[in-house]
């Protein structure tokens, strides 16, 4: 394959975009990919407040329709993984295995990665009743009692999610108010088959083979008890997909890559989009946005080039 102009890591909506503008405007393109396509948006069951669709999509559909018109501009799709990014040049240069690939410019949309609690019987089981993915594995649930821990929009919305199938939900949050949306808060506390538990940290997850129970502490009071649940799902924030990327690209104190206007990362010539960068608010329609722009900046980009060559 001849070295395209623009390759783009990550084919979640903002990596999808990208490749659909920057296909449209008649720029080879690659994306590689070391999962499915789709990102985080294409494990969700219902997508709601997605323009264009007012009975919502699942996440699925809303990405595949995305790929098939990434793929129907020319995209050329590799399933692997990236090593490390980086700018030598007037080249961006990328590692795949024992091999070095090369483009004129480049895409991040990487996006971020569920953040653990960090408390024992977490890690030893995940996979066995511990999961970051209620649209998952919340159908495994029916007529159980699960626990949803965090409160912002992605723990009210998985909380809802596995409401339809489980018995009893415990929505555990660290305050008293959420930081979700209004509208989700409102829809939370209305579900009958919800039962909050707020001003509540979690502290450790139980079990020998599978979730058991989960211990909890009142923030106010310091007094600990032990529920009995059957599976928890974890929403607490998110960590960007940043570890292929030097020192060299500016991060905000939080990790997400930091860019100018047009998307453009500290390293000229390599733009970023979607969850991976730093932003107020990260939804399938502000990461649609970003890989638009990212894509038409790498155009502007790639003809200043020209015609200074």
């Amino acid at each position: 394959m001849d070295a395209p102009e623009i390759l783009i890591v990550g084919s979640g909506p903002a990596g999808l975009t990208a490749a659909i503008y920057a296909g449209r405007a008649g720029i080879s393109t690659v994306m590689y990919e070391q999962a499915l396509f789709g990102g985080l948006a294409g494990t969700t069951a219902c997508i709601d407040n997605y323009p264009g669709f007012s009975d919502g999509i699942s996440g699925t559909d809303l990405t595949t329709q995305m790929y098939d018109q990434a793929i129907r501009f020319g995209t050329d799709f590799v399933n692997s993984r990236i090593l490390r990014l980086w700018k030598e040049g007037d080249r961006v240069y990328a590692r795949v295995g024992p091999e070095r690939i090369e483009a004129a410019c480049g895409i991040v949309a990487t996006g971020s990665t569920p953040r653990r609690l960090g408390i024992p019987g977490e890690i030893e089981l995940t996979g066995k009743g511990v999961s970051y993915c209620a649209t998952c594995d919340a159908p495994l649930y029916g007529d159980r009692t699960v626990a949803v821990v965090g409160g912002g929009d992605s723990a009210l919305q998985e909380a809802l999610f596995a409401a339809r199938f489980a018995a009893r939900v415990i929505l555990i949050h660290r305050r008293a108010q959420f930081r979700a949306a209004a509208v989700l808060a409102k829809d939370v506390r209305d579900n009958p088959k919800i039962v909050l538990a707020l001003n509540k940290v979690a502290t450790r997850i139980n079990g020998e083979t599978g979730v058991e129970s989960i211990s909890i502490d009142d923030t106010r009071t310091g007094t600990s008890e032990t529920l009995p649940v059957d599976g928890v799902f974890v929403y607490v924030g998110f960590d960007p997909n940043v570890g292929m990327l030097g020192p060299e690209f500016k991060r905000s104190p939080s990790g997400f890559l930091v860019t100018d206007a047009k998307m453009e990362t500290s390293v000229e010539g390599i733009f970023a989009a979607g969850d991976v960068r730093e932003k107020t608010l990260r939804q399938v329609a502000t990461a649609v946005g970003d890989g638009a722009l990212a894509a038409m900046s790498a155009f502007a980009y790639l003809e200043g080039r020209r015609k200074s060559a």
